[in-house]
């Protein structure tokens, strides 16, 4: 069996993304900027189906955790973009498209409850209205001996976190600051769990920190 593991963008001041989500800024004004380190990427633009990119440390970092991935957790707001519920239309798959970039199943939690999207390009949609322990069952299952990947936002994480069900964390820090938005680590009490850092990675635009979690 894989790892369960928390991947993440962060800024330097703690924030998994911006204010005022929307289906325009899904991330939060200013959120997108979390990300900039990866966009140029060889293994990136491959997975989202683009040529060229630079090969580097850390698209080492990237290109290892695709091949890693089996399944993924996210939350409703992760899936839809912004505060609101998505659409009641069966159709509507959140801000990800026809064509997602996962291709694989992804789990998501939610209090809606609707059937499964089936994509292109492998991804899979699945809608898990009883829980956190319910959706990583199913996304384990689904992952075989790969890696289950807790994708986010902040509020999935921390309860994976609180409940002591993830293996790993990986940071990748970008040098900005947000000063608003969802911080990561909020309201997370300090014997949560225990950590041991197995890998920090820095470049210019991003320091990549891995944690060992001590169950």
């Amino acid at each position: 069996m894989g790892t369960v593991k928390l991947d993440i963008s962060m800024s330097l001041d703690g924030y998994v993304a911006g204010p005022n989500a929307s289906l325009d800024d899904p991330l939060g004004v200013g959120g997108m900027r979390l990300h900039e380190w990866v966009f140029p990427l060889k293994s990136f633009r491959e997975h989202h189906g683009q040529e060229g990119g630079e090969t580097n440390a850390d698209d080492e970092i990237v290109a290892e955790g695709l091949r890693r991935n089996g399944a993924v957790v996210m939350g409703r707001r992760m899936f839809s973009g912004g505060e609101g519920p998505w659409a009641g239309d069966s159709n509507a798959n959140g801000w990800w498209g026809e064509d997602p970039p996962f291709g694989m199943p992804v789990f998501v939690l939610t209090r809606h409850p609707r059937a499964t999207a089936v994509m292109q390009g492998g991804t899979t949609f699945t809608f898990v209205t009883d829980g956190i322990d319910s959706a990583l069952e199913q996304a384990k299952d689904a992952a075989g001996d790969k890696d289950v990947l807790i994708a986010g936002g902040a509020d999935v994480a921390q309860q994976y976190l609180r409940a002591g069900l993830l293996d790993e964390i990986q940071l990748h820090v970008s040098p900005v600051f947000l000063g608003a938005g969802r911080r990561l680590f909020d309201g997370i009490p300090p014997d949560s769990a225990g950590l041991e850092a197995e890998r920090v990675v820095a470049s210019p635009g991003v320091t990549h920190l891995r944690f060992r979690i001590v169950h």
